[in-house]
Protein backbone atom coordinates (compact mmCIF):
# COMPACT_ATOMS: atom_id res chain seq x y z
CA UNK A 1 0.00 0.00 0.00
CA UNK A 2 3.05 1.83 -0.04
CA UNK A 3 3.85 3.47 -3.51
CA UNK A 4 7.26 2.31 -4.88
CA UNK A 5 7.97 5.76 -5.80
CA UNK A 6 7.75 7.22 -2.13
CA UNK A 7 10.69 8.22 -0.41
CA UNK A 8 10.40 6.48 3.01
CA UNK A 9 13.01 6.33 5.70
CA UNK A 10 14.46 2.94 7.31
CA UNK A 11 13.86 4.61 10.81
CA UNK A 12 10.40 5.18 10.07
CA UNK A 13 7.83 3.00 11.55
CA UNK A 14 4.60 2.65 9.59
CA UNK A 15 1.63 0.35 10.27
CA UNK A 16 1.45 -2.23 7.62
CA UNK A 17 -2.40 -0.49 6.42
CA UNK A 18 -1.11 2.51 5.85
CA UNK A 19 -1.41 3.97 2.36
CA UNK A 20 1.65 6.40 1.09
CA UNK A 21 0.97 7.98 -2.13
CA UNK A 22 3.55 8.52 -5.18
CA UNK A 23 6.84 10.91 -4.56
CA UNK A 24 5.38 11.45 -0.89
CA UNK A 25 8.60 11.63 1.70
CA UNK A 26 8.57 10.28 5.40
CA UNK A 27 11.75 11.14 7.39
CA UNK A 28 12.99 8.84 10.26
CA UNK A 29 11.84 9.51 13.88
CA UNK A 30 8.48 9.28 12.17
CA UNK A 31 5.59 7.37 13.34
CA UNK A 32 2.26 6.86 11.08
CA UNK A 33 -0.74 5.31 12.87
CA UNK A 34 -3.30 1.98 11.37
CA UNK A 35 -5.38 2.92 8.13
CA UNK A 36 -3.51 6.26 7.58
CA UNK A 37 -3.94 7.75 3.94
CA UNK A 38 -1.13 10.03 2.82
CA UNK A 39 -1.42 11.42 -0.59
CA UNK A 40 1.33 12.19 -2.75
CA UNK A 41 3.96 14.52 -2.51
CA UNK A 42 3.24 15.04 1.03
CA UNK A 43 6.22 15.70 3.25
CA UNK A 44 6.39 14.05 7.00
CA UNK A 45 9.73 15.27 8.96
CA UNK A 46 10.24 14.05 12.72
CA UNK A 47 10.29 13.27 15.50
CA UNK A 48 6.49 12.79 14.75
CA UNK A 49 3.95 10.58 16.10
CA UNK A 50 0.49 10.66 13.85
CA UNK A 51 -2.12 8.43 15.10
CA UNK A 52 -4.83 6.04 13.45
CA UNK A 53 -7.29 6.84 10.50
CA UNK A 54 -5.74 10.21 9.50
CA UNK A 55 -6.01 11.63 5.67
CA UNK A 56 -3.31 13.91 4.29
CA UNK A 57 -3.66 15.68 1.28
CA UNK A 58 -1.10 16.18 -1.65
CA UNK A 59 1.82 19.06 -0.48
CA UNK A 60 1.25 19.14 3.21
CA UNK A 61 4.05 19.81 5.00
CA UNK A 62 4.41 17.86 8.32
CA UNK A 63 6.25 17.87 11.25
CA UNK A 64 9.20 19.91 9.88
CA UNK A 65 11.49 22.05 11.66
CA UNK A 66 10.06 25.41 14.16
CA UNK A 67 9.80 29.18 11.95
CA UNK A 68 11.65 30.26 15.12
CA UNK A 69 15.10 32.08 14.74
CA UNK A 70 15.99 30.26 18.07
CA UNK A 71 16.06 26.79 16.93
CA UNK A 72 18.80 25.04 17.11
CA UNK A 73 18.08 22.18 15.94
CA UNK A 74 16.99 20.44 19.17
CA UNK A 75 14.98 17.07 19.10
CA UNK A 76 12.08 18.26 19.40
CA UNK A 77 8.72 16.84 18.42
CA UNK A 78 4.82 17.07 17.06
CA UNK A 79 2.06 14.60 18.05
CA UNK A 80 -1.07 14.13 16.05
CA UNK A 81 -4.30 12.38 17.33
CA UNK A 82 -6.94 10.12 15.48
CA UNK A 83 -9.09 10.98 12.32
CA UNK A 84 -7.95 14.03 11.70
CA UNK A 85 -7.92 15.55 7.87
CA UNK A 86 -5.10 17.62 6.64
CA UNK A 87 -5.61 19.21 3.42
CA UNK A 88 -3.66 20.92 1.09
CA UNK A 89 -0.61 22.88 1.48
CA UNK A 90 -1.25 22.87 5.15
CA UNK A 91 1.81 23.50 7.35
CA UNK A 92 2.61 22.09 11.13
CA UNK A 93 5.81 22.55 12.47
CA UNK A 94 7.31 20.71 15.81
CA UNK A 95 7.95 22.46 18.73
CA UNK A 96 10.96 24.28 20.50
CA UNK A 97 12.70 24.22 23.69
CA UNK A 98 11.11 28.01 24.88
CA UNK A 99 8.14 25.58 25.55
CA UNK A 100 6.87 22.05 26.34
CA UNK A 101 8.84 20.66 23.48
CA UNK A 102 5.81 19.64 21.26
CA UNK A 103 3.10 20.73 19.14
CA UNK A 104 -0.01 19.00 19.71
CA UNK A 105 -3.06 18.27 17.87
CA UNK A 106 -5.90 15.78 18.91
CA UNK A 107 -8.26 14.64 17.23
CA UNK A 108 -11.10 14.29 14.61
CA UNK A 109 -9.88 18.11 13.26
CA UNK A 110 -10.18 19.56 9.98
CA UNK A 111 -7.92 21.60 8.73
CA UNK A 112 -8.83 23.25 5.06
CA UNK A 113 -6.03 23.91 2.78
CA UNK A 114 -3.04 26.65 3.12
CA UNK A 115 -3.94 26.31 6.94
CA UNK A 116 -0.67 26.41 9.39
CA UNK A 117 -0.32 25.73 12.66
CA UNK A 118 3.31 27.03 14.47
CA UNK A 119 5.34 25.61 16.82
CA UNK A 120 4.40 24.92 20.41
CA UNK A 121 0.79 24.94 19.16
CA UNK A 122 -2.04 23.31 21.76
CA UNK A 123 -5.02 21.75 19.56
CA UNK A 124 -7.83 20.23 21.47
CA UNK A 125 -10.11 18.27 18.77
CA UNK A 126 -13.01 18.62 16.28
CA UNK A 127 -11.33 21.77 15.21
CA UNK A 128 -12.12 23.55 11.80
CA UNK A 129 -9.56 25.46 10.63
CA UNK A 130 -10.73 27.04 7.23
CA UNK A 131 -8.64 27.70 4.23
CA UNK A 132 -5.57 30.06 5.27
CA UNK A 133 -6.27 30.00 8.99
CA UNK A 134 -2.94 30.64 10.75
CA UNK A 135 -1.78 30.06 14.40
CA UNK A 136 1.34 31.69 15.35
CA UNK A 137 3.39 29.97 18.09
CA UNK A 138 2.11 28.72 21.49
CA UNK A 139 -1.36 29.43 20.70
CA UNK A 140 -3.74 27.37 22.37
CA UNK A 141 -7.15 26.36 20.53
CA UNK A 142 -10.29 24.37 22.58
CA UNK A 143 -12.32 21.78 21.23
CA UNK A 144 -14.92 22.75 19.28
CA UNK A 145 -13.74 25.92 17.62
CA UNK A 146 -14.37 27.08 14.41
CA UNK A 147 -11.59 29.76 12.60
CA UNK A 148 -12.75 31.18 9.52
CA UNK A 149 -10.99 31.62 5.98
CA UNK A 150 -7.93 33.73 6.60
CA UNK A 151 -8.30 34.28 10.10
CA UNK A 152 -5.13 34.55 12.21
CA UNK A 153 -4.21 34.37 16.33
CA UNK A 154 -1.26 36.22 17.24
CA UNK A 155 1.54 34.09 19.25
CA UNK A 156 0.59 33.20 22.99
CA UNK A 157 -3.23 33.54 22.64
CA UNK A 158 -5.85 31.49 23.89
CA UNK A 159 -9.25 30.48 22.17
CA UNK A 160 -11.64 28.90 24.49
CA UNK A 161 -14.02 25.67 23.30
CA UNK A 162 -16.83 26.55 20.95
CA UNK A 163 -15.66 29.43 20.18
CA UNK A 164 -16.33 30.77 16.22
CA UNK A 165 -13.32 33.06 15.17
CA UNK A 166 -15.16 35.13 11.57
CA UNK A 167 -12.96 35.07 8.21
CA UNK A 168 -10.46 38.02 8.24
CA UNK A 169 -10.27 38.30 12.19
CA UNK A 170 -6.99 38.87 13.49
CA UNK A 171 -6.79 37.58 17.45
CA UNK A 172 -4.28 39.48 19.43
CA UNK A 173 -5.99 38.75 23.07
CA UNK A 174 -7.48 35.38 24.15
CA UNK A 175 -11.37 34.63 23.65
CA UNK A 176 -13.12 33.29 26.11
CA UNK A 177 -15.41 30.13 25.70
CA UNK A 178 -18.53 30.20 23.37
CA UNK A 179 -17.59 33.69 21.84
CA UNK A 180 -17.43 34.60 18.42
CA UNK A 181 -15.13 37.34 17.62
CA UNK A 182 -14.70 39.23 14.96
CA UNK A 183 -12.49 42.07 13.36
CA UNK A 184 -9.12 43.36 13.12
CA UNK A 185 -7.91 43.30 16.01
CA UNK A 186 -11.13 40.44 16.82
CA UNK A 187 -13.49 41.98 19.41
CA UNK A 188 -16.70 39.91 20.51
CA UNK A 189 -19.87 40.18 18.75
CA UNK A 190 -21.70 37.12 20.49
CA UNK A 191 -22.32 33.73 22.05
CA UNK A 192 -22.25 30.77 19.43
CA UNK A 193 -25.65 30.03 20.00
CA UNK A 194 -25.76 28.02 16.75
CA UNK A 195 -22.88 26.03 17.36
CA UNK A 196 -23.87 25.19 21.03
CA UNK A 197 -27.48 24.17 19.80
CA UNK A 198 -25.57 21.59 17.16
CA UNK A 199 -23.37 20.50 20.18
CA UNK A 200 -26.43 19.35 22.26
CA UNK A 201 -26.51 22.11 24.83
CA UNK A 202 -29.84 22.74 25.92
CA UNK A 203 -32.15 26.13 25.64
CA UNK A 204 -31.39 26.64 29.33
CA UNK A 205 -27.52 26.12 28.80
CA UNK A 206 -27.58 28.90 26.29
CA UNK A 207 -29.41 31.17 27.92
CA UNK A 208 -27.35 31.00 30.90
CA UNK A 209 -24.33 31.45 28.67
CA UNK A 210 -25.91 34.58 27.09
CA UNK A 211 -26.33 35.73 30.51
CA UNK A 212 -22.48 35.39 31.24
CA UNK A 213 -21.92 37.02 28.17
CA UNK A 214 -23.76 40.01 29.12
CA UNK A 215 -22.45 40.02 32.33
CA UNK A 216 -18.95 39.84 31.19
CA UNK A 217 -19.45 42.22 28.30
CA UNK A 218 -22.44 44.55 28.32
CA UNK A 219 -22.81 45.24 32.15
CA UNK A 220 -20.12 47.59 32.48
CA UNK A 221 -18.09 46.14 35.31
CA UNK A 222 -14.46 46.39 35.55
CA UNK A 223 -13.46 42.64 34.83
CA UNK A 224 -12.93 41.25 38.25
CA UNK A 225 -16.13 42.47 39.69
CA UNK A 226 -17.42 40.40 36.86
CA UNK A 227 -15.61 37.48 37.37
CA UNK A 228 -16.74 37.86 40.86
CA UNK A 229 -20.24 37.53 40.28
CA UNK A 230 -19.57 34.70 37.58
CA UNK A 231 -17.80 32.48 39.76
CA UNK A 232 -21.45 32.94 42.31
CA UNK A 233 -22.85 31.66 39.16
CA UNK A 234 -21.25 28.89 38.06
CA UNK A 235 -21.69 27.10 41.27
CA UNK A 236 -25.52 26.30 40.11
CA UNK A 237 -23.99 26.21 36.69
CA UNK A 238 -21.78 23.93 35.34
CA UNK A 239 -21.69 25.64 31.63
CA UNK A 240 -20.49 28.10 33.20
CA UNK A 241 -17.40 26.93 34.98
CA UNK A 242 -15.32 26.38 31.36
CA UNK A 243 -15.93 30.52 31.28
CA UNK A 244 -14.43 31.07 34.53
CA UNK A 245 -11.63 28.77 34.53
CA UNK A 246 -10.74 30.34 31.31
CA UNK A 247 -10.69 33.96 32.60
CA UNK A 248 -8.68 33.09 35.42
CA UNK A 249 -6.08 31.58 33.54
CA UNK A 250 -5.97 34.22 30.45
CA UNK A 251 -2.25 35.81 30.03
CA UNK A 252 -2.77 37.84 27.31
CA UNK A 253 -6.08 39.42 28.74
CA UNK A 254 -9.31 38.58 26.78
CA UNK A 255 -11.38 40.15 24.41
CA UNK A 256 -13.27 42.94 25.36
Amino acid sequence: MIDSRAVISPLAQIEADVTIGPFSVIGPDVVVGARTWVGPHVVINGPTKIGADNRIYQFASVGDAPQDKKYRGEPTRLEIGDRNVIREFVTINRGTTHDQGVTRIGSDNLLMAYAHVAHDCQLGDKIVMSNCATLGGHVEIGDWVIMGGLSAVHQHTKVGAHCFVANNAAVTRDVPPYVMAVGQPAVPHSVNSEGLKRRGFTAAQILNIRRAYRLLYRSGLKLNAALEQLEKIAVDQDEIQPFVAFIKRSSRSIVR
